[in-house]
């Protein structure tokens, strides 16, 4: 299903078939599997034109060593892998914590239609950058929509940071 924005740009339409807190659920499950990993918990998922989900990832920046294993970042890349496209059109993200600008800029380059995410981040939220970031792509070609289970992802990040500050405590 798609719409046309104000300004002429074609939007996709998830079919929603399960509904954004189904899919919010399902990526607070990776979530869940970085906690248990003692990565920071942040999980992504990706839903096709269809209402399945075609990638799953967590984050495991530690793990990998890496800066760009966040969870956003291999979910997108899955994603591709499996629609053999980098253009993911159609396709929505669904993550338990506000991409960073980094992560943002991705989901735009990918031409994902809308990103879900749950808890907002005030250290690395893509909203710190936004009029940057909205300069390089028109607002309206990407839908965002914030706040889905942010409560339960948002207490996964307390419980991990308590522990973290907790393990470091002299």
């Amino acid at each position: 299903m798609y719409n046309t924005s104000k300004n002429g740009y074609i939007m996709a339409v998830p079919l929603k078939r399960k509904g954004d807190e189904w899919y919010m659920q399902q990526a607070l499950e990776c979530a869940r599997e970085a906690l248990n990993a003692d990565e920071v918990p942040i999980g992504a998922v990706i839903v096709d034109e269809q209402g399945e989900i075609i990638a799953r990832a967590a984050n495991s920046m530690e793990h990998d060593c890496s800066q760009v294993s966040h969870a956003e970042l291999k979910a997108l890349k899955q994603a591709g892998i499996v629609k053999k496209n980098w253009r993911l059109e159609g396709c929505w993200i669904y993550v338990t914590l506000e991409p960073c600008a980094m992560c943002m800029y991705a989901c735009l380059f990918s031409r994902v239609a809308g990103v879900v995410y749950g808890a907002e981040s005030n250290l690395f939220g893509y909203h710190l950058d936004n009029a940057l970031l909205f300069q390089v792509y028109k607002k309206d070609s990407l839908s965002v929509i914030k706040g889905i289970c942010a409560e339960e992802a948002q207490n996964l990040l307390k419980h991990f940071f308590k522990h973290k500050r907790k393990d470091n405590q002299p």
